[in-house]
């Protein structure tokens, strides 16, 4: 059963309550901080009571609940795609997505530049790395980030805009244990950002979700994905 706008309300209240601490913490500005509202699993209502609440970007780990929340596009609304994307998926992604947060071959980058080329629109890219190296987990290998990342250098995505790094913390529970991943995660997105070029735009590092966030601000997270602590428990279909 979903939230109603008022529960909502006291839920986001609470969560930005922790993290003005984290940010005070760190020494670091709300503005450099995007929270992306994990919609996935929860209805159109729940999203239209978060845009009620001020809410502007929404994460959606498949592409077709995506499309079927967001296809119709609005003025300040931006739609993630936050979960690995099937290659007949692709281009379903192109038209529904603002960013990808899950790249992490080359064959899906050449896939998306040929659809965006073809729509006329420009995507915004994060690589995902599995920073934990967890098999579970999807995204690149911590151990071959740095050199997939450099073979990109110096070859041509006109439509696409390299924005950073994604990854997930470690499922153990603990928010510490994730700090690691996180500082990983942001070293290798530094150390790209520098070398300019097609990486001049590489600013983001998207990690940290409602039990990690706090870590995640602390070691330099311009986003992070809250799910569960807005729109409370999902309901997973069977």
């Amino acid at each position: 059963m979903e939230l109603s706008l008022t529960e909502m309300q006291k839920r986001y209240l609470e969560l930005k309550s922790r993290m003005t601490l984290a940010l005070e913490k760190a020494k670091r500005n709300s503005e450099e901080v995007k929270l992306i509202w994990v919609s996935k699993f929860h209805s159109a209502e729940a999203v239209e009571n978060a845009i009620a609440l001020g809410a502007t970007d929404f994460g959606e780990n498949r592409v077709q609940e995506a499309e079927s929340k967001f296809s119709v596009k609005r003025d300040g609304i931006r739609c993630h795609i936050i979960g690995p994307v099937q290659k007949n998926k692709l281009k379903k992604a192109v038209l529904v997505a603002d960013c990808i947060h899950s790249i992490s071959s080359e064959e899906a980058l050449e896939k998306l530049e040929k659809v965006c080329a073809e729509n006329e629109k420009v995507l915004e890219i994060l690589f995902q790395v599995n920073a934990g190296e967890e098999e579970t987990k999807s995204g690149l290998d911590v151990n071959e980030a740095e050199a997939f990342l450099s073979s990109l250098e110096f070859k041509h995505f006109p439509h696409l805009r390299f924005r950073g790094l994604m990854t997930i913390g470690k499922n153990t529970g603990i928010a510490e244990d994730s700090r690691s991943c996180f500082s990983f995660l942001r070293n290798l997105q530094q150390k790209f950002l520098k070398r300019g070029g097609i990486f001049s735009e590489f600013t983001e590092l998207s990690m940290g979700m409602t039990l990690d966030l706090e870590v995640a601000i602390e070691e330099g997270a311009t986003m992070i994905r809250v799910g569960t602590a807005l729109f409370g428990e999902r309901e997973y279909p069977i």
